[in-house]
């Protein structure tokens, strides 16, 4: 039985230390690190070897730009279990993805693992300005997908009770924070702003609920986004951030009382920050992928995974360790229309600034010849569904315009009926690609 940590409230001795003290601990479990992956992974053993690099010749943090980086499409050829470093037997729990675009992705964890797992949640839910006895409700999707359950057991460990909903029956969402009152919602972004839909259908204020903190991840969200949940639901919106391939949901959390973007737990997780085109490292504050090497991970550990995830290391805040700025796209989702790289999250910014539209958007790309034509479609907020032809008309040639000038590329602007773009209840989806593969 997991046990909540005493006295909540208090920073762990690390979130204060000096940076001499942070690299320090970080250098020990690093190389620690690398003798258990090449010692216990064979497919480590290979790389390492092929690049002519040992855990050995790690004297620096710097030094570990020698090691070969881990992708994806590494975990998905050792699938199942060829790359857990601990016997099946010593196994507590395995998670993998959705396996939507091919073999799933398959992660396990020790006692050990799971253990730290639940205690960067908790830290993670405490940076948010959770405290014990609160009551959370948890939005994420249970099963497979991490979010779940590793919001749950983070919550139990802070000292919270949790109301384990999952993701999906809007409806019963709405009527179960109306009923219980929680403190804390621990959802996606996207589906946030479902829910803040569905209390105004139903006639209720959804500012008027018990609510008070929102720790929403598992997707990039920009700031507007998060301007429109706290406007909406009355509540302090901050980021969490993670991935079931390196963790799950807690490698990296907002501070409430900074909210400038998520400090990363970086006694469990090293990051670095690569041009994604060449690999080669570049130094904090520059924009590029986010690749992590875990610490102490015992089940699968990951020797500098590539997350794909596109965005800066920037300096500490509230707490001793560096934060990530906000997430702006992924270098595997990026969209090349006519030659301009257009990101979802591009669009989104330009979609929230519009007063007459929802948050509500998806981009559907398809090709005519030798020409791609981008589409954004779009629904007016549901005061707005009365504004005749014209104003509609001036509405998508302002959005336009902005997508034009800002971004760069042209887009004929659709706007649909209210509830005609899906409610994603997990990961919201963007981007229909309908081009010829």
């Amino acid at each position: 039985m997991l046990q909540a940590i005493p006295n909540g409230f208090r920073l762990d001795p690390i979130e204060k230390a000096s940076r001499d003290e942070i690299a320090a601990l970080q250098l020990e479990r690093l190389r620690w690190s690398l003798r258990h992956a090449y010692d216990n992974v064979p497919h480590y053993k290979a790389k390492f070897d092929a690049v002519g690099v040992h855990p050995d010749d790690l004297k620096s943090l710097a030094d570990l730009a020698k090691f070969p980086f881990t992708t994806k499409q590494d975990l998905r050829a050792n699938y199942p279990f060829g790359m857990f470093a601990v016997p099946r037997e010593k196994l507590a729990r395995v998670h993998a993805s959705s396996g939507t675009t091919g073999k799933p992705t398959v992660v396990g964890y020790t006692l050990n693992d799971i253990d730290h797992w639940a205690n960067l949640v908790a830290r993670s839910i405490r940076a948010s300005g959770g405290k014990p006895g609160d009551l959370v409700h948890v939005a994420y999707g249970y099963g497979l997908f991490t979010g779940g359950l590793g919001a749950h057991y983070g919550a139990e460990r802070l000292g919270c009770a949790v109301i384990p909903m999952s993701g999906g029956q809007t409806e019963k969402q709405v009527q179960l924070i109306t009923d219980f009152k929680p403190d804390i919602i621990m959802v996606t972004p996207s589906y946030m702003l479902a829910i803040a839909d569905e209390f105004e259908r139903q006639g209720l204020n959804p500012a008027d609920c018990s609510l008070r903190l929102g720790i929403h991840g598992a997707e990039p969200w920009t700031e507007q986004m998060r301007t429109e949940i706290e406007r909406r639901m009355g509540i302090d919106a901050v980021d969490i951030y993670g991935l079931s391939e390196v963790m799950g949901p807690g490698v990296a959390n907002e501070c409430v009382e900074t909210k400038d973007g998520p400090t990363i737990w970086e006694d469990h997780f090293y990051p670095e920050i690569i041009d994604p085109s060449t690999g080669e490292v570049l130094p904090d504050g520059s924009e590029g992928e986010l690749v992590f090497t875990s610490l102490t991970k015992e089940a699968f550990p990951v020797v500098r995974y590539r997350t794909r995830d596109l965005t800066r290391l920037l300096p500490p805040t509230a707490r001793a360790f560096r934060r990530m700025g906000k997430i702006t796209g992924r270098s595997d989702d990026m969209l090349i229309i006519r030659g301009v790289n257009v990101f979802p999250s591009q669009v989104e910014e330009l979609v929230l600034q519009e007063e007459n539209l929802s948050p509500h958007y998806m981009l559907e790309v398809t090709r005519e010849g030798r020409m791609d034509e981008l589409a954004v479609l779009v629904e007016l907020k549901p005061h707005c569904v009365h504004l005749g032809a014209d104003q509609q008309a001036e509405v998508k040639k302002h959005l336009a315009h902005r997508i034009k000038t800002l971004i760069g590329v042209s887009a004929t602007i659709r706007i649909v009926d209210t509830g005609g773009i899906e409610r994603s209840v997990g990961k919201a989806k963007r981007v229909i690609d309908r081009r010829p593969k």
